[in-house]
């Protein structure tokens, strides 16, 4: 399973919280062919990846609240912690950075630490998407829910676009492969 995460509704759509959202679009975009359903309070789909089905999962629940719907999901589906993958903005990184970890703390990104908390484990795979922080500013909620700047937009989809070739660089190769490949950009 590959779930992005962001927050639901048009509010929220072209905001830096909402990177996963885009990553799982775009991969959704370039390779499902089944229709989206929803169910658990999610938005999904399935890709085939060498001949296993891959479902696309986005939270319908706020941000904050993503851990109950990928949890009863994963757990009707029978899709063990080990074989998720979690897209999310990451303000640690610059924008425009990736990079892959498995089984790591939240560090203190709310998304995550709900998951974490939903699932009892935390050795899923993050592909945490650079967002950057805010100026000089603390603020970091109105960073994260704001829209992309003038700049960013410039190299949002070749951002958007890498998150993708990552998650799918994991299915295609395997982590240690995807690690090599994107946390060294």
């Amino acid at each position: 399973m590959i779930a992005g995460l962001g927050n639901p509704g048009t509010n929220y759509s072209r905001t830096r919280h909402n990177i996963g959202f885009l990553v799982a679009d775009n991969i959704i975009d370039r390779c499902a062919s089944f229709p989206i359903k929803t169910r658990f309070d999610t938005e999904y789909t399935k890709i085939k990846i060498k001949g296993q089905d891959v479902f696309i999962v986005k939270p319908l629940s706020y941000m904050n609240r993503s851990g109950f719907p990928i949890q009863k999901f994963s757990s009707y589906y029978k899709i063990d912690t080990k074989d998720i993958i979690v897209i999310h903005d990451e303000i640690d990184l610059e924008f425009g950075t990736l990079k892959i970890v498995q089984n790591r703390g939240h560090g203190g990104h709310n998304g995550v630490r709900s998951i974490v908390s939903a699932l009892g484990k935390r050795d899923f795979v993050r592909v945490r998407v650079g967002v950057g922080r805010p100026g000089l500013s603390n603020d970091v909620s109105n960073h994260v829910l704001g829209k992309f700047s003038e700049q960013e937009k410039k190299s949002l989809d070749a951002l958007v676009k890498n998150g993708a070739d990552a998650c799918l660089s994991i299915l295609n190769k395997d982590i240690t492969f995807a690690m090599n490949t994107w946390n060294s950009k």
